[in-house]
């Protein structure tokens, strides 16, 4: 696999600083029961790392901040980690908001036949992977039979009252572009999702989260063997629009990796970037969350990921901006 972070790192991209953490995103692991062409974690089912429980308890101490609302659980598939259910109702227990990075094929695992209701009687909040409403697209980027299996799983979440209008249980879908192009506008877009989705499938949800693929990982590696990088990156310099840069998920977010090392978010976790303090690489073991208030944002050319056109974030677009320019 082809390393990005060289071409990435000598970077004009504009000086960002932290708000205040409301959000911790944690990847409990790499082991996915998928492998798809756009991850930038690389996951997969031959992956190991797993996050440990004094890693885990880590997080729950650090979930008793009072500026933490939300923990933000992803992968891999971070429901095949053994202690997932734990830390949900643990968080669930400290009136945090869960969100789960869903796949939707996980749900008819063997092992995770209840894993839909576990969700729902907890009230989390599932952002579930749906890179399009055309089978063929789906398939080919996340494995023969994925859409309809997908499928499937939305509906069960339906039946659970996952979508609807008059409950609390939210579902969202993310969009990723098949290759090397920006994602479409965002609002555009959820309206054929919905209408296709439903006119098909009787499927409702609650938004569509149009998301960029970073030239990192997997995807980085695949532009560089088809000599696409550098357009890739010109694309997404070409669009920058500045005012993304107080909306992008940095301002109000940290990312720990299984091993308890703290990010400025999953980008710069897949790129070995750490937030430091004092020059030395953060850990859970040293984390005072209230010194990252207005700390300085790692930055490299990744970042113009998120301030490309609409914006990209975990939470999909960042809204419609005005004009493109470069910074100085």
């Amino acid at each position: 696999m082809h390393a990005t972070l060289l071409k990435l790192l000598e970077s004009d991209f504009p000086a960002i600083t932290r708000n205040t953490v409301n959000t911790i995103q944690v990847n409990l692991g790499y082991k996915c029961n998928q492998t798809c062409l756009h991850c930038h974690v690389n996951a997969g089912p031959n992956r190991t790392e797993m996050m440990t429980d004094d890693v885990l308890e880590k997080v729950v101490d650090l979930l008793q901040h009072p500026t933490i609302t939300t923990i933000d659980l992803t992968g891999g598939a971070p429901e095949m980690h053994p202690g997932f259910r734990n830390l949900v109702t643990r968080a669930r227990s400290l009136e945090k908001k869960v969100i789960d990075r869903c796949n939707l094929t996980i749900l008819f695992e063997e092992d995770q036949q209840d894993l839909a209701d576990f969700l729902a009687n907890n009230g989390v909040e599932i952002v579930a992977s749906m890179p399009c409403y055309s089978p063929e697209n789906v398939n080919q980027q996340r494995g023969s039979g994925v859409f309809d299996k997908s499928i499937a799983a939305l509906q069960l979440l339906n039946r659970l009252g996952y979508g609807k209008s008059d409950t609390n249980l939210s579902l969202h879908l993310v969009y990723n572009p098949q290759g090397p192009t920006l994602p479409p506008d965002q609002h555009k877009l959820e309206q054929d999702y919905k209408r296709v989705l439903f006119e098909k499938f009787g499927v409702v949800f609650n938004q569509l989260f149009t998301i960029t693929n970073m030239p990192i990982k997997r995807f980085g590696s695949t532009l560089i063997s088809k000599g696409t990088f550098d357009n890739y990156l010109s694309l997404l310099k070409n669009h920058f629009k500045s005012v993304n840069l107080e909306h992008v998920m940095c301002k109000s977010l940290i990312s720990i990796d299984w091993q308890g090392h703290v990010f400025d978010c999953d980008f710069n976790q897949q790129l070995n970037m750490p937030i430091k303090n004092r020059n030395k690489a953060l850990h859970l073991n040293d984390l005072d969350v209230s010194i990252l208030s207005h700390h300085k944002i790692e930055t490299a050319d990744h970042c113009f990921g998120c301030t490309a056109g609409n914006g990209s974030s975990c939470g999909g677009a960042l809204g419609k901006s005005t004009q493109s320019k470069r910074p100085n």
